[in-house]
């Protein structure tokens, strides 16, 4: 069976993407990996992202095809499971699998369970314009997520902002703060279209979401392919200590958002999946 990989990236060093470890990780899983996105405008309209999601669509030879942004990483131990899967589910139009959101590399929550392996093979008429993102696949016009699909136990881990400043979190919030604007005519949650209002509007969120982030994690069991980075996170670099929140130890305070968690685990059954 051909698997194929795809990945989207525009000046990944200047916004302090993993791409060298993301493409290490990808290469890991598939012989047919690729990038597409390159050379993305710096003012678009929100409807690109999906534009772009089709086109390495549209790129891929594999049977099975993998679509996973740069902060996305899969486990070296789980690639024979995934590959039996692929094999298991080929009349499957697609397959979900559980986010396990990292802000820093000690905790994490179970966010939600992202539709990114897609059957080329069998169907060829997917499309990535869906959901309130316009990017989520979708066959002759029903959304593919959950409950829609099925899900894998095999998690995949994300690392949001993990290795950027500052600086640059604001920057590429604006930015797209600023593409959401052109495309819907409102700014929503994500506060304004100068770097200072899209940081703000990030922060307020992030500090509600980490609230949940109640599950522990060993910094040596995360993927072999991020995990020297993750050591060598410094001061200034949001995954350090999430600019000072994560001193912040509410969630020992408040049962709710570990039972939460726990609840996720319990309905899908994902205790062991890590």
């Amino acid at each position: 069976m051909n698997f194929s990989i795809f990945t989207h990236m525009t000046n990944p060093e200047k916004r302090m993407d993993p791409w060298k470890e993301g493409l290490d990780c990808y290469s890991f899983f598939s012989e047919d990996v690729f990038s597409v996105g390159d050379g993305w405008e710096e003012e678009f309209t929100w409807s690109k992202i999906g534009k772009v999601f089709h086109e390495g669509f549209e790129k891929a030879e594999g049977d099975w095809v993998l679509n996973i942004s740069l902060d996305m990483f899969l486990h070296e131990k789980d690639k024979d499971k995934l590959l039996n899967y692929l094999e298991m589910y080929k009349d499957e139009p697609a397959l979900a699998l559980p986010k396990l959101k990292f802000y820093d590399p000690y905790r994490y929550q179970i966010s939600n369970f992202e539709t990114v392996l897609l059957n080329k093979k069998k169907y060829k008429d997917i499309k990535l314009n869906g959901g309130k993102d316009l990017c989520i696949p979708t066959l002759n016009g029903n959304i593919l997520e959950m409950p829609n699909v099925k899900f894998l136990d095999i998690p995949l881990f994300n690392y949001d902002t993990t290795f950027r400043t500052k600086k640059i979190i604001a920057n590429d919030r604006a930015r797209f703060a600023r593409a959401w604007f052109r495309e819907f005519s409102t700014y929503g949650d994500r506060g304004g279209g100068t770097p200072e209002e899209a940081f703000e509007a990030w922060f307020i969120e992030v500090t509600k979401r980490y609230k949940n982030h109640t599950s522990k994690f060993d910094i040596d069991s995360h993927p072999t392919f991020i995990k020297d980075k993750l050591k060598s996170l410094k001061k200034g670099q949001f995954g350090f200590d999430l600019f000072g929140l994560i001193n912040n130890n509410f969630f020992l305070q408040n049962p709710k958002y570990y039972l939460r968690q726990t609840r996720i685990k319990q309905k899908y059954n994902l205790f062991n999946l890590i």
